[in-house]
């Protein structure tokens, strides 16, 4: 029964179950586009294997969990089948919510055709929350579905895939504009190309067609904006923090998350230049993954002599929030923000 999927893998998996729908689905993923889209699928095939009733219940772990049990237990007047779904936002049902689940999990691995189809919402699961009793339960006992962020190098072919749904199609350079302009906005980018499907007929985009159609409904976050600076994207970067700026985010916050940055990988250049094993250092500092392939990249680019005057930078950009003079540095935080971002992203560049 257990089983992992992502949202193209369900699609195939749905096309192919015949109305022979497991007894548990877990929906698990930050974006609530892609989230939506899941369980939308799900209910359609719900109704179309006969459950005809639907009950939500929102959860978290001050909820009356009894309530979930009572619903799986109640009988319908009509003898309809239903769809249980049980949202848990937080991701965090508590003890008594992670009983319910365990139990629910173990009830449907015991009746693969029940009366009730039940539905698990979560976001995107950590790996101490991975290994929880109750998310084991609910993993072993029905099928995963898993839904990954779309990164921004994702993104052009994310957009491509969605006009080809509708019958459209544009070049390379015009997907990579609107990336750059529905950037961390999935739903808003949903929506963009949507709008291209009511305003231009099936076939090829002119990209002037686009550009005048998609609107700029990019949203940022300093971890992008990290991710920006380690990989070496020059304008990304610099748009990434005007984006910010614009939006209203405290600078201290993206000071955090440059400024450590800077600070983390500082110190692993320094192990590194001495000999020591950078792998086990960036472990120490809690370096993985995704997050680490890019430091690797930025540490690739930056002279180790270049870290300890970046550190300073950083300081100094601290100073100057704080509304200090600082001798030799742009009176404008941001602008030196962007400054001290750059001395990462530009390093290495002829």
């Amino acid at each position: 029964m257990a089983q992992a999927l992502d949202g193209d893998r369900l699609a195939d998996h749905l096309q192919r179950a015949g109305g022979q729908l497991a007894p548990l689905y877990t929906v698990s993923g930050d974006e609530p586009l892609l989230v939506t889209e899941a369980i939308d699928a799900l209910r359609a095939a719900g109704r179309a294997a006969g459950y005809t009733d639907r009950t939500t219940m929102v959860m978290d772990a001050r909820s009356d969990w009894s309530a979930v049990a009572a619903a799986t237990q109640s009988v319908s007047l009509f003898g309809d089948r239903r769809i249980l779904e049980i949202k848990l936002p937080t991701g965090k049902p508590g003890k008594t919510g992670g009983d319910t689940l365990t139990r629910l999990a173990e009830q449907a691995a015991r009746q693969p055709d029940p009366d009730t189809l039940l539905l698990v919402a979560l976001p995107r699961l950590d790996k101490a929350t991975r290994d929880t009793k109750w998310a084991q339960a609910l993993a072993a006992s029905g099928i995963m579905v898993e839904l990954p962020s779309i990164e921004r190098s994702r993104l052009p072919a994310w957009i491509a895939a969605r006009l080809a749904r509708q019958q459209q199609r544009t070049d390379n350079a015009t997907l990579q504009w609107m990336a750059d302009k529905v950037e961390g906005n999935l739903l808003a980018a949903h929506q963009e190309i949507q709008k291209l499907a009511l305003l231009y007929p099936e076939g090829q985009l002119a990209a002037e067609d686009v550009e005048r159609a998609v609107l700029n409904v990019a949203r940022y976050d300093v971890f992008g904006l990290r991710d920006a600076m380690l990989a070496g994207d020059v304008p990304r970067t610099v748009r990434m923090i005007a984006g910010l700026r614009d939006e209203g985010e405290a600078l201290p916050l993206v000071l955090w998350a440059v400024g450590d940055e800077i600070r983390l990988l500082a110190r692993v250049a320094e192990a590194r230049a001495a000999g020591q094993d950078t792998g086990a250092m960036m472990r120490r500092l809690r370096i993985f993954g995704p997050h680490e392939r890019l430091a690797l990249q930025a540490l690739g680019r930056v002279p180790a002599r270049a870290w300890p005057s970046a550190v300073q930078h950083a300081h100094e950009v601290d100073r100057l929030i704080k509304g200090l003079h600082v001798p030799g540095r742009l009176a404008d935080p941001w602008e030196e923000m962007t400054r001290l971002a750059l001395r990462v992203a530009a390093a290495g560049r002829a």
